[in-house]
């Protein structure tokens, strides 16, 4: 089993997120390995990682040459994985490696993906847990790959899935739509999430606009779709409001209109086209993205982890 952290700046959590996992697996028979990838960390994660790694050889710290954000953190460590099945996990501990267990059983039954459910969000505001909720369903409602609701990364991954996600060359990456969209046999567990064990967050509304507009721009193209059809009602509107003048002329004359009624058609119709515009420049800033080419991460140097577990046989990497 590899079990995929990533980490930024949560050195408060790091050993007992191990002794967690340590406490976990030592009632189960597979072999295991943590893989944790140190996204630019400014505090002492990097220390208590290699500290960890130094002590039990299972424990593999990628260090990142710099801040790439979580999902390339976690593609990072998902490439390198190299067990039968991973499990990504949080470092801040809301996803509890006391599920382990009930996933890997899944897992023997013979499901590629076991996903694990939310039932609740302890520690998080009433506005988070409200938008969270909002977003799978709407994500859903305009997305040709739906995803599981109420869903985070916390799941189990055979290696016929981490094979094919190693295909995906995308660089904008929203792993919750690619985990839906390579498929396989899929089930799901449920559990509560508990609060972070230390630390503070780093994902502020700004943020998690941010991340879940890249949800929807990667997996749905109904953002362009609203546009043309916003500007068809415009344009339907507008007709009909060149008739209504018409009639008026023809009954009444041609009084002259006041100011106002005419800055509020400009404006409004301004607003509009630049509406339109801003959805295509989205679209057309991850073609350009994508066209660059660049590497989603860069490993800063050579894992010092690697030569210590020749026993088990390397997997090919993208990146």
């Amino acid at each position: 089993m590899s079990f995929v952290v990533p980490c930024y700046n949560e050195a408060a959590n790091i050993r007992a997120l191990y002794e967690r996992i340590c406490a976990v697996m030592a009632a189960c028979p597979e072999t295991w390995e943590c893989i944790c990838v140190n996204d630019g960390s400014r505090d002492e994660t990097l220390g208590a990682l290699t500290a960890l790694q130094d002590k039990d050889p299972r424990v593999r710290v990628i260090d990142l040459s710099r801040n790439f954000g979580k999902e390339a953190a976690l593609t990072a460590g998902l490439d390198h994985a190299r067990g039968a099945a991973a499990i990504p996990l949080d470092a801040d501990l809301q996803d509890p490696p006391e599920l382990i267990p009930e996933l890997v059983a899944h897992w023997r039954a013979g499901y590629d993906v076991v996903n694990a459910v939310r039932l609740s969000r302890e520690g998080e505001s009433l506005v988070k847990r409200a938008s969270a909720h909002a977003f799978y369903r709407i994500f859903n409602r305009i997305s040709k790959v739906p995803i599981p609701e109420d869903t985070g990364d916390f799941r189990l991954l055979s290696r016929p899935v981490l094979d094919a996600l190693r295909q995906l060359p995308e660089r904008r990456r929203f792993m919750k739509g690619l985990f839906a969209w390579v498929g396989f046999r899929t089930t799901s567990v449920s559990y509560h999430r508990a609060p972070r064990q230390a630390g503070h967050t780093t994902w502020n509304y700004v943020r998690l606009w941010r991340f879940a507009m890249d949800g929807i721009l990667s997996f749905s193209d109904a953002p362009l779709r609203v546009a043309s059809y916003l500007g068809l009602a415009v344009s339907l509107l507008s007709f009909l409001y060149a008739l209504n003048l018409l009639v008026q002329t023809l009954l009444f004359g041609n009084p002259v209109k006041g100011y106002p009624s005419l800055m509020v058609a400009l404006l409004f119709l301004g607003g509009v086209q630049l509406m339109a515009l801003g959805v295509i420049g989205e679209y057309l800033g991850r073609v350009y993205d994508e066209s660059k080419g660049r590497p989603v991460y860069i490993i800063r140097h050579p894992l010092e982890a690697d030569r210590r577990i020749a026993e088990l046989p390397p997997s090919p990497a993208n990146h």
